[in-house]
């Protein structure tokens, strides 16, 4: 568990677009202090998921910082509006490989790649990734591969 886990919760639990917050509020949220990057450096609080953990405590929790202001000490973080069905999975929490549930017959990895992908709507999955055509001349060739290696073998040897 993130030392930030509680902006997290505290995001959660907020029902308007944004949030605005100060940097003590935060503090106060996460019962730790902000590093020193994240006091002077504006950079610090860009939405770069890779950028540090932070950054994915507030981007899990669906929000994005803006209106950063490092001199006056006080950002807002604005609700990120989600665009599919992955961006519902984010508050997905697994159990733990070792726990499961009692009287669950289910595999503890059941449901661990949820939230990984999404169909399009509209996109039709009975729908053949080839057309007749371009599966038959796949096979064409496919069977003119095996007669040339089949004859490539049975060749003699001089």
């Amino acid at each position: 568990m993130s030392k930030y886990a509680g902006l997290g919760t505290h995001l959660r639990q907020q029902t308007g677009q944004e949030v605005p917050m100060t940097f003590s509020e935060i503090e106060d949220v996460t019962a730790t202090r902000l590093p020193p990057k994240a006091q002077h450096s504006r950079a610090w609080w860009s939405n770069n998921a890779s950028n540090n953990v932070m950054t994915k405590v507030w981007l899990d929790a669906g929000f994005e910082s803006a209106q950063v202001d490092v001199k006056g000490r006080k950002l807002v973080f604005r609700r990120i509006a989600p665009t599919g069905m992955a961006d519902e999975a984010r508050e997905y929490k697994h159990e733990e490989l070792g726990e499961v549930r009692k009287g669950s017959r289910r595999s503890p990895l059941f449901g661990c790649m949820k939230g990984t992908f999404w169909i399009d709507p509209g996109w039709d999955l009975t729908k053949p990734a080839m057309s007749e055509n371009d599966l038959a001349e796949m096979f064409a060739n496919s069977e003119r591969t095996a007669d040339l290696i089949e004859a490539g073998l049975t060749k003699k040897k001089r």
